[in-house]
């Protein structure tokens, strides 16, 4: 099966993305969990972090300050937002690709699964 944010990412599914750069590309989602529900995700496919090698554990930290600075374009960074990071079929992972969930756009509930 191939992976619909390498296709994406590659252009084969149209997107409008919000940021790119060398390292990673951001897009809303298209099942919105809350009014501004953004992906970011590396270029680089990567299924899970614990498939990130040494040298590719900063990318995480990019994509923290991506979601940040898309924060602000959102005018969520202020009130708050959320990141969360999904991992495995138990973890709630749809996509086997690496990506980090900004939410934010109203008050999130403070209850867990």
């Amino acid at each position: 099966m191939e992976c619909v944010f390498c296709r994406l990412i590659a252009g084969e599914i149209p997107s409008e993305m919000l940021y790119q750069d060398e390292q990673a590309v951001a897009f809303r989602d298209i099942h919105p969990q809350a009014p501004i529900h953004i992906l970011v995700v590396p270029r680089k496919h990567i299924s899970m972090p614990s498939e990130l090698t040494e040298e590719e554990f900063a990318i995480i930290g990019h994509l923290v300050r991506v979601a940040e600075l898309l924060a602000r374009r959102e005018n969520i960074a202020e009130r708050g937002y959320r990141l969360v990071i999904n991992v495995g079929r138990d973890g709630a992972q749809v996509i086997p690709h690496l990506h980090l969930h900004l939410l934010g756009g109203r008050r999130l509930s403070d209850q867990m699964g």
